[in-house]
């Protein structure tokens, strides 16, 4: 059965966003004398939102609590003026999404990224225009990984879960999809802090130029194809 309903996660799925994370992090710390975070730590911290990286990068580098809201308000001003800094398509998203959108499916992005944040990366990135819907962390009064935030997605794209796929890459992805009763496919080079293996994912891929075969595959029930070597 085919499934025109395509919900992608954005960070570690769509774009490759640690850098410019990094960046307004470190600089959200440096103004308070905070040391700089590695990028591979401030790798590990993505994927709650917005709030629990700052409050993770604070814990991190030693700040004390009663800096979170001052560090959270200025980071938002900091990153949200030019979220496109440092972040990257994964290679593919674009012609992928395109074919997908050619094919006559619907697309929708759900992540847990600030929905404001979230636009202004797709705009400059020049991947808004395939995306019928678009609902950050901040635009429904729970996230990921919530079933209702992938729910009010799908809400939002006129479609029922019979007809949707979760694309995602992380523990929060595979969560929502499952309880909200929607197969998921996982990325293998995202930003998961658990293995993919105990997630229970209907498929994984090792690069998002796989995700059409890896759609067809779930649709016709056929065996999910072996990793890339």
């Amino acid at each position: 059965m085919k499934r025109n309903a395509l919900v992608f996660d954005l960070d570690g799925t769509l774009v490759d966003s640690a850098a410019g994370l990094q960046a307004a992090l470190n600089l959200t710390l440096r103004e308070i004398g905070c040391p700089p975070l590695a990028l591979a730590a401030v790798r590990g911290m993505i994927g709650d939102g917005v709030p629990m990286l700052v409050r993770r990068g604070l814990a991190a580098s030693g700040a004390p609590e009663a800096a979170f809201p001052d560090r959270l308000a200025r980071f938002l001003a900091i990153y949200e003026a030019d979220p496109a800094s440092g972040t990257r398509p994964y290679p593919g998203v674009a012609d992928v999404l395109a074919a997908l959108r050619a094919e006559g499916r619907r697309l929708a992005i759900c992540t847990n990224k600030p929905q404001r944040a979230t636009r202004a990366l797709l705009e400059a990135l020049d991947l808004d225009r395939v995306f019928t819907a678009i609902l950050g962390g901040d635009a429904v009064a729970f996230r990921k990984p919530d079933p209702r935030h992938i729910l009010a997605t799908l809400a939002a794209l006129g479609a029922a879960p019979g007809d949707a796929v979760m694309i995602g890459d992380n523990e929060h992805d595979a969560a929502a999809a499952k309880a909200a009763g929607i197969p998921v496919i996982l990325a293998r080079y995202g930003y998961a802090r658990v293995p993919l293996q105990t997630l229970g994912a209907d498929a994984e891929i090792d690069a998002f130029a796989d995700l059409p075969q890896a759609l067809a595959a779930l649709e016709s029930g056929a065996p999910e194809p072996p990793p890339s070597p």
